[in-house]
């Protein structure tokens, strides 16, 4: 069953869904224009949300699960859409969803986006100390470069 979850911020309502096969495409497209790892997004499509204002997708996020961890990845937001707090609101809803799924800590990497996610509570954090689950994925072994600022957050 597709999971479906809604914020409202500023008389706005966000909605996210959970990717399916009608979704996957899209998801590919947006983060390939942002210049993200797309490569594994069909392995794992469940980790994946789509955001949506009305009825136009606005952004897309993820958060994959490793026993209390997490990784958040893929958070971008329509160039369109940008600077009307749906980037905020989508990680709140990613975060609230994790937490809501017994994880207690969120991990990512980013290479562009570091003030962003420092503004919203996470941390610079060690590479080599994140949790040996993290450090085995897809995203921290091959698809983000050594240079891309680690960071958490505790939910």
């Amino acid at each position: 069953m597709q999971k479906q979850y809604s914020v409202c911020m500023n008389g706005a309502t966000l909605t996210l869904k959970q990717a399916d096969d009608s979704t996957l495409p899209y998801i590919e497209t947006l983060l390939e224009r942002n210049d993200l790892p797309a490569q594994d997004v069909r392995a794992t499509p469940e980790w994946f949300y789509v955001a949506y204002t009305d009825a136009a997708p606005v952004g897309i996020g993820g958060v994959e699960r490793y026993g209390p961890h997490g990784l958040l990845r893929s958070v971008v937001i329509e160039r369109t859409a940008r600077g009307n707090g749906f980037g905020t609101a989508l990680c709140e809803a990613l975060e609230n969803t994790a937490a809501a799924d017994g994880i207690e800590t969120l991990y990512l990497l980013t290479t562009t986006a570091v003030d962003f996610f420092t503004n919203h509570g996470y941390s610079e954090h060690e590479r080599a100390t994140v949790p040996a689950t993290i450090q085995q994925t897809t995203e921290f072994d091959s698809l983000c470069p050594t240079t891309a600022t680690c960071l958490k957050k505790p939910l």
